[in-house]
């Protein structure tokens, strides 16, 4: 906790207050459970070729209603045909002492996939706001960016090269305020 709690400091230093500007790139120390999650879910479903997602995109409505109730807050899944990737689905997946969970899977041209996670956290181990502040987390072949709003938990993961991931991090962000 201590580290997140230094990581988080140290992002909140980089961010204006009251601003809406991306957050930094903050310092990783022990990553908090949602972004583990979130890694082993990219590395479960990311390769699936007949079954990535739990609904389809041609089914947003449906999974954005599903999931949104299920997580107890409104869900937006990010637009990213601007950065080349479009939306797969998306599914329900179980957290932390039984919290649902939130994937929204995309995939580019090159059938290059990348995972957005979304997680609401406990609000007993949790500040209730948070600053905004990018972590950058790599567990083997799987990296990303992680941050935390307010109590949802992010977690972006992919294979991809750090600054291309900077870039759709930074589009997610931006979408989501």
């Amino acid at each position: 906790m201590l580290s997140l709690g230094l990581g988080l400091g140290y992002g909140a230093g980089q961010h204006q207050a009251g601003s809406r500007q991306t957050p930094a790139v903050g310092k990783a120390g022990e990553l908090p459970s949602f972004v583990r999650e979130a890694a082993a879910a990219h590395a479960v479903y990311v390769p699936e070729q007949r079954h990535p997602v739990e609904v389809a995109a041609q089914q947003q409505a449906h999974l954005v209603q599903w999931l949104s109730k299920r997580l107890g807050v409104a869900l937006k899944p990010p637009v990213l045909e601007a950065q080349g990737f479009h939306l797969m689905g998306g599914r329900l997946l179980p957290g932390e002492s039984g919290q649902a969970r939130a994937q929204f899977m995309y995939e580019d041209g090159n059938a290059q996939r990348v995972t957005l996670y979304v997680s609401v956290l406990d609000q007993r181990t949790n500040a209730p706001s948070a600053p905004a502040s990018f972590q950058w987390s790599s567990d083997g072949l799987t990296q990303g960016f992680y941050w935390i709003e307010a109590q949802q938990g992010y977690a972006l993961s992919s294979t991809l090269p750090r600054e291309r991931l900077q870039v759709l991090a930074n589009a997610i962000y931006q979408q989501l305020q």
